[in-house]
């Protein structure tokens, strides 16, 4: 008599062959245990009106000027048409024909920060992106523009993925890529490189997802909060663009009311998850919604990466949960309450320290003995590029 499903399998999931079977698990959550009362509160929930306050007032600080984002629009819209005109008339232009054009990255999501007035616009061509065409566009539309508005200063610069163009506050980078089948005649001496040109088309559906699915202002906010941590932390640094939009609209929509959390509750919880490991080795993470198959988008990042976020994160956790919100969001102070002891109300806070331990490699060893852990659960799949570095 054989019993169903019995197979080859061992206790613990291990079949005869030694293959370990991968379950991931969900961090724990307080926001999901809250509907069946599973942690009832000893305390009423407090007042937490001053750190909304103070997350809308960093909000405020870290978004762009109405000039700002008036300038970024105005020098986008004159790439577009200048673009346009060659779509509509391709004679005019014989180094390359361009299918369509696409507006990506933070300006596009309404996430821009301040400093950072770039607009991305991806270009893709009928022809092969070889790197003359390239360069011969680029000149196309600078002279163009020039000719439109001869007192504008403007000036181009090529770079591996296309060109951008400058003005004196502003900047627009136009992001070369191809359609699918001129891929496979791509060839490395003479065309631009096939990854970045793929990261461009996923940027692509990166910014299509998005404006589908996270246009609450809540999330926008979130995201640039997220990205400011980013930037003031090192710890964040491995935090892509598109991990943080996918991480906010996590926060936000990712309960059991199906409601938009207020931002307060939000930003205290995606600090909790990423304390929680929910970016590890193991766990469930979040899945791409924009690539096939079950591509979880943290395992982007390094093992060694991996463990940086989530300990940098439960530092900054403890800080926060001590008084120091000013520290936190940058009111006051420096990077430093991230890597050093800081004291809160008789209260000290030391660093977490690093979990992870590269392992020495040993002699007759493949090089990618490192993650074969998560090879083995993910597929050893990866993303094309999680998004522009905007």
């Amino acid at each position: 008599m054989v019993m169903r499903g019995a197979g080859n399998r061992r206790r613990g999931g291990m079949r005869m062959g030694g293959f370990r079977s991968f379950v991931p698990h969900v961090p724990f959550d307080l926001v999901l245990c809250e509907p069946q009362n599973v942690f009832p509160r000893c305390r009423p929930v407090p007042d937490e009106t001053a750190f909304t306050q103070a997350l809308l007032k960093r909000n405020q600080d870290i978004s762009p000027t109405a000039q700002e984002q008036a300038s970024v629009l105005a020098l986008m819209q004159k790439v577009n048409q200048m673009m346009d005109n060659l779509i509509v008339a391709p004679a005019s232009f014989e180094a390359c024909q361009i299918e369509e054009i696409r507006q990506v990255g933070s300006h596009k999501k309404g996430t821009m920060i301040v400093g950072h007035n770039v607009a991305d616009i991806v270009a893709i061509l009928k022809t092969l992106p070889t790197k003359e065409a390239i360069c011969a566009l680029s000149t196309k539309i600078l002279e163009d523009m020039r000719a439109c508005d001869p007192n504008e200063v403007l000036t181009m610069a090529l770079n591996n993925g296309g060109f951008e163009i400058s003005s004196a506050d502003a900047t627009v980078k136009v992001l070369i890529s191809t359609i699918i089948p001129n891929f496979k005649k791509l060839e490395p001496d003479l065309h631009l490189d096939a990854k970045v040109m793929q990261g461009h088309l996923t940027a692509i559906r990166h910014a299509r997802w998005f404006e589908e699915t996270a246009f609450h202002s809540s999330i926008k906010v979130l995201i640039r909060l997220l990205r400011d941590l980013r930037n003031r932390f090192d710890g964040f640094r491995p935090l892509s663009p598109w991990i943080i939009d996918l991480l906010s609209h996590y926060a936000t929509l990712n309960n059991p009311a199906r409601q938009p959390l207020p931002i307060n509750v939000a930003f205290r919880r995606c600090l909790q998850l990423l304390s929680a490991g929910f970016f590890l080795p193991g766990s469930a993470g979040i899945t791409d919604p924009c690539e096939s198959g079950s591509i979880r988008v943290h395992t982007v990042m390094t093992l060694e990466e991996q463990d940086q976020v989530c300990f940098t994160a439960q530092t900054l956790m403890r800080v926060l949960e001590h008084g120091g919100l000013k520290q936190l969001l940058g009111f006051e102070g420096n990077s430093s309450i991230a890597t050093e002891m800081s004291v809160w109300d008789g209260v000290v806070v030391t660093p977490s320290e690093q979990a992870y331990e590269k392992p020495e490699k040993k002699e007759g060893e493949d090089d990618d003995l490192e993650g074969d852990d998560e090879c083995d659960a993910e597929g050893n799949e990866e993303m094309d590029a999680g998004d522009v570095q905007l």
